[in-house]
């Protein structure tokens, strides 16, 4: 059975490279659909491995711990994009002087 594992030392580096190096750029370029691409993506490998988990037959049930730590990762980056896509939408907005899409964390920005 395959399995994208993200738990590999590489390619977890590698990933939280691509994460930040995205993030850097939305925040330099003030456009809030760059950091969605992460955000997406880490959705995507959430549902894939949640139905690799589900669907385990047993003569493969030692990919279980691989497969919950990967889980618990996709939710750390998951947690990082989403709050990194709502900073960027904020900082867009107030470029363009448009409307936010949650005003709810204005507090915490004017913090960072």
């Amino acid at each position: 059975m395959f399995i994208l594992d993200i738990t590999n030392a590489v390619t977890l580096l590698l990933l939280l490279m691509f994460t930040v190096l995205l993030i850097f750029l939305s925040y330099e370029l003030k456009r809030s659909y760059i950091v969605a691409i992460p955000l997406f993506t880490f959705l995507l490998l959430l549902v894939m491995h949640v139905v690799q988990l589900m669907t385990l037959s047993g003569e493969y049930s030692y990919n279980s711990p691989t497969l919950t730590w990967c889980i618990i990762l996709d939710f750390a980056f998951i947690f990082i994009s989403f709050i990194s896509y709502l900073w960027v939408d904020d900082l867009e907005a107030k470029k363009f002087n448009k409307k936010s899409i949650d005003n709810s964390l204005d507090w915490f920005w004017k913090e960072v």
